[in-house]
């Protein structure tokens, strides 16, 4: 059995310049990458198939919008390859991948992963007594922090190593890509339609079936299910 605090190529973290690019071209390239967290000994693995990306302060669906700062999103201004972490609706923690140079305050919510390693763990996690579909364990950006064991706390860190990091994984052909409006940001005006969801086409693990419906339909509200 390979340790989880040994290094192993496949499971390299891509490297910092990996993130300093814009957001819309790290949320392409981050699908089939591999997220990896290792949680009380045990290396977890989620294959990203679906994310978002957020372009900071010109756009009203971020949180740095406009340029605000406060102590919630304070890594979001962080130099790519940071993680930026928040809770949402009281229940729910989201995992972001910060993208760009440091003060851009850019970054990629990362919605949705098919499970390729500690699959059992994540079914323990996420509270599950029978055996999961497609989705269940990490459909949705909700669900994949639970499924992970990912909270507050790994709010700020570099996603270069244990504990929390992304490898090369298997990469998604630009052929197998598909775009679309974000969910969920009805508030953002125009930029609720701007073609910012990218996700593995035809992969059953998405938050939400692809595509999602007529454009503009991604900003409706969104239910449980989506997280």
């Amino acid at each position: 059995m390979i340790s989880c605090s040994r290094a192993v190529p496949r499971f390299r973290p891509l490297p910092p310049s990996f993130y300093r690019r814009p957001a819309e071209v790290v949320a392409r390239d981050l699908l089939g990458r591999w997220l990896v967290h290792e949680d009380a000994g045990e290396r977890l693995v989620l294959r990203l198939v679906e994310t978002e990306a957020y372009l900071g302060a010109p756009d009203r669906a971020s949180h740095a919008w406009g340029g605000r700062r406060t102590p919630r999103n304070e890594s979001l201004y962080l130099p790519g390859g940071h993680a930026y972490v928040y809770f949402i609706y009281g229940m729910h923690f989201c995992l972001n991948a910060v993208t760009g140079t440091r003060d851009a305050g850019s970054a990629v919510l990362l919605r949705a992963g098919e499970p390729v390693e500690g699959a059992e763990r994540m079914r323990v996690h996420r509270g599950w007594t029978r055996a999961p579909r497609p989705g269940d364990l990490a459909g949705g950006p909700g669900k994949l922090c639970q499924a992970l064991g990912v909270g507050r706390e790994l709010d700020g860190v570099l996603l270069s190593g244990p504990p929390l990091w992304i490898a090369r994984g298997e990469p998604a052909a630009p052929a197998e890509i598909a775009a679309g409006p974000r969910i969920g940001v009805a508030y953002a005006g125009e930029a609720a339609l701007w073609p910012l969801r990218f996700a593995v086409a035809g992969n059953r693990h998405v938050s939400r079936p692809w595509p999602a419906g007529p454009p503009g339909s991604s900003s409706a509200k969104l239910s449980v299910n989506d997280f």
